[in-house]
């Protein structure tokens, strides 16, 4: 058994949800699960009309539902149009109508009250991978595969943290055995939507942005997969950012390890959480472009090449915080109340770097701007107690990632060097000896990149299956295809 999964790219058109169903078509004879996401640029939309029905422009919130009923409407009218589908297409778009009434409903009644709750979030972005759900079920069941669509919340159990619910692994074990799994032993193929779930008494949830990759992974280790395929609209995972460097070069395998810290440092073909299940229990993991079916692709497994450095990755703009007090010195559990603050706050701590009477550490998601200014000064005010407290905001983060990187230290000596005339204002090198990050000023993040990059991957080497740089003509192609 495999789990295939096709994010928003996949699935943007009907053109794109037919190439999938060639996709699974030919991997039918190694039983094939497949989750998919909502289609591209449908959850921000529709956390865009939550929010402007709860300003109280509610007429305009409904008039954009109208235009994604009607977007989702046409992709299963080119989808299932002709004579012989007719039943299908009627099928389709009546499902998709009842989703679009309730969440007109949800609409109206977030107007009246005027504001937004985790749980009422979740009701509305759960929606964009329902709606998938039944054109790729339609698509699929229309050239004649034996699908069977799967509501998510029956299977995908969490608890009750709305916006980024904490999964249940033995529930969901149990709930994939009876819904999915009896379904591949009878020949049938699963689609379920990525992203969704529920708690144990049936309320929508939703396992954070970028959560199918997540999906895939939970229902692989439920169901002991053989392998998780992730298709996306890239070649798989690349040495740096195409948009940023030049050259990327296709990794054709790369270690679980490095790779959850590529998601995690930015690296946008994978979810930070996709490889945990995975790792836990030793599935590999493939990320294949979806346009171009029978390239190489990425395999993630343990047994990767070891390589002093694999990849460059970054993110921006974060916030840096600078915690510094003479009570440090020496002082037992002076660290762990200024993480108890963080806690208090629900603010993940990212990069970290600790002196005798100082703590600097970096905060994702630019935290200090929109929605998160509260939390963050909150929390400030919190760490104001302990310490001084200065806030620097327009940072970004670029990290050097390597399974091999401190095995010889002339590859961080390498890597300061390319920094030269970069402000880095931290410096930390991972506990895993893993990765070796830079805190820099956001406008010189790109900057950043191509230095490392050129430093590390000349133009005309590719970093090839054998772990090796070698000499490779199609490297422009990897870069072009993203």
């Amino acid at each position: 058994m495999i789990i295939t999964k096709f994010g928003g790219t996949s699935v943007a058109s009907a053109a794109a949800i037919r190439a999938t169903a060639e996709i699974v078509r030919g991997r039918l004879d190694r039983r094939p699960v497949v989750v998919v996401s909502a289609l591209a640029g449908v959850t921000n939309a529709l956390l865009g009309l939550a929010e402007q029905a709860t300003a109280g422009q509610v007429l305009t919130a409904l008039h954009g539902l109208e235009g994604l009923r009607a977007r989702h409407l046409g992709e299963a009218e080119a989808l299932l149009g002709d004579d012989g589908a007719a039943g299908l297409c009627a099928e389709v778009s009546a499902e998709i109508s009842v989703l679009c009434d309730e969440l007109a409903r949800l609409l109206e009644a977030f107007s009246v009250l005027g504001h937004l709750t985790p749980r009422a979030l979740d009701a509305i972005a759960a929606t964009g991978e329902l709606l998938a759900m039944q054109l790729v079920w339609g698509a699929y069941s229309a050239v004649g595969l034996p699908v069977a669509a799967v509501d998510p919340r029956r299977v995908l159990i969490t608890d009750a943290t709305f916006t980024r619910a904490e999964p249940k692994p033995d529930a969901i074990a149990a709930a994939a055995r009876q819904h999915v799994a009896a379904l591949v032993d009878d020949g049938r193929v699963p689609v379920i939507g990525g992203f969704v779930g529920a708690t144990a008494d049936g309320v929508t949830t939703t396992l954070g942005r970028g959560g199918s990759d997540y999906s895939a992974s939970l229902l692989g280790a439920a169901l002991g997969a053989d392998a998780i395929e992730i298709w996306t609209d890239v070649d798989g995972m690349l040495t740096g950012d195409p948009r940023v460097v030049q050259g990327a070069r296709l990794i054709e395998r790369i270690r679980f390890d490095e790779a959850s810290e590529l998601a995690t440092f930015g690296a946008k073909v994978l979810h930070p959480s996709t490889i945990a299940p995975a790792v836990q229990r030793g599935i590999p993991v493939f990320v294949y472009n979806t346009h171009r079916p029978h390239g190489i692709g990425t395999r993630i497994t343990f047994d990767a090449p070891r390589r002093p450095v694999t990849a460059i990755a970054a993110k921006a703009p974060v916030t840096l915080l600078k915690i510094k007090s003479a009570r440090m010195l020496l002082a037992p559990g002076f660290l762990r109340r200024i993480f108890e603050a963080f806690e208090r706050h629900r603010t993940s701590a990212d990069v970290v770097a600790t002196s005798e009477v100082s703590l600097s550490v970096t905060v994702d998601r630019a935290a200090g701007h929109g929605r998160d200014t509260g939390a963050l000064d909150a929390l400030v005010t919190d760490l104001a107690a302990l310490g001084d407290v200065s806030v620097e905001h327009a940072r970004g983060v670029v990290a050097v990632v390597g399974a091999g990187l401190a095995d010889d230290t002339r590859t961080m000596a390498r890597a300061l060097a390319a920094l030269h005339g970069v402000t880095v204002h931290m410096l930390s090198l991972s506990a895993t000896e893993l990765n070796l990050t830079a805190v820099v000023d956001a406008d010189q993040v790109g900057s950043a990149m191509r230095r490392l990059h050129a430093e590390f991957f000349p133009v005309g080497d590719q970093v090839g299956a054998d772990g090796e740089l070698t000499s490779a003509s199609t490297s422009a192609s990897v870069a072009a295809s993203s």
